[in-house]
């Protein structure tokens, strides 16, 4: 069976391409490996006008027009914890966070239930994310994405 890596990191507050650059980036580093990556973003064209996210899913309909069924409060939060509880490991990328992610927390700690291993992308000081069960939660923390994706590489191969 073909290892997953589920791309968590905030949403709220980035744009469009702020919340799928580094993912697709990530998606093709792995992909080398014969690895798949799951992206929250997938599917979610419809919104790559949005310049800055919102934490209410359901707002997006009256903001934008969009009537998505994916995009909604509830489609988050299923296929979100769906991805978190399935996948081979979890690649979270705080870097630059300005404000505590509380989906990404969840997706965290729904993976940490199950044991799925966790590599954290993250500053070794000031992130917002900096909490001792966030902290112990995570099983290998770095500094950048290139050296996530070598840790996630290793993991699953």
């Amino acid at each position: 069976m073909q290892p997953t890596v589920y791309l968590a990191g905030p949403i709220t507050g980035c744009s469009f391409n702020g919340c799928t650059d580094w993912r697709n980036d990530a998606i093709a580093q792995l992909a080398q490996s014969g690895i798949r990556g799951l992206s929250p973003m997938r599917g979610k064209e419809h919104l790559s006008h949005v310049k800055e996210f919102t934490s209410d899913g359901d707002k997006y309909r009256e903001l934008y027009g969009v009537n998505h069924v994916m995009s909604t409060n509830r489609g988050i939060m299923t296929r979100d914890r769906f991805d978190a509880t399935r996948c081979s490991a979890l690649l979270v990328n705080l870097l630059g966070a300005t404000r505590v992610s509380v989906g990404t927390v969840m997706e965290i700690a729904w993976a940490d239930a199950k044991r799925t291993p966790i590599v954290a992308v993250m500053e070794e000081e000031g992130n917002p994310h900096h909490h001792g069960m966030v902290l112990e939660a995570i099983g290998f923390r770095v500094a950048t994405l290139n050296e996530a994706i070598h840790v996630l590489k290793v993991m699953l191969s």
